[in-house]
């Protein structure tokens, strides 16, 4: 278990961003916009890739799993304009608020991680 924390401490900005990925998954009902297809669809598919990408680099860190991450971020930032749910406002925002939280998370992680593997 000591193992599980200590990863976890050391992780923590994945682990953050796999509670963000989970939380853009469920967003379209907790935020009840789910009756809205185009913005539903895109919290549900990108959050769970951003989950699954932050649970592979807690298992085996890879900046790969990163930049996966900041590309995420950046369509999230982009789509509510792109998919033209602007006029809905609480998915826009809560689109652009997790994807500038999940970009900055992965980009911290990329810039302060080792080339062997191991992230700061």
């Amino acid at each position: 278990m000591s193992t599980l924390i200590d990863r976890l401490a050391t992780h923590w900005r994945d682990a953050a961003n796999l509670i963000l990925g989970l939380w853009l998954a469920i967003s379209p009902w907790a935020l009840s916009y789910a009756m809205e297809a185009i913005p539903t669809w895109n919290a549900l598919i990108v959050g769970v890739i951003i989950a699954v990408a932050a649970a592979a680099a807690l298992v085996a860190f890879h900046k790969w799993e990163e930049w996966v991450n900041v590309a995420l971020a950046a369509w999230l930032i982009v789509s509510p304009f792109v998919l033209d749910f602007v006029g809905h406002s609480s998915a826009m925002w809560n689109h652009i608020g997790v994807g500038v939280l999940v970009g900055g998370l992965a980009l911290w992680t990329v810039t302060t991680s080792h080339e062997g593997g191991v992230a700061a």
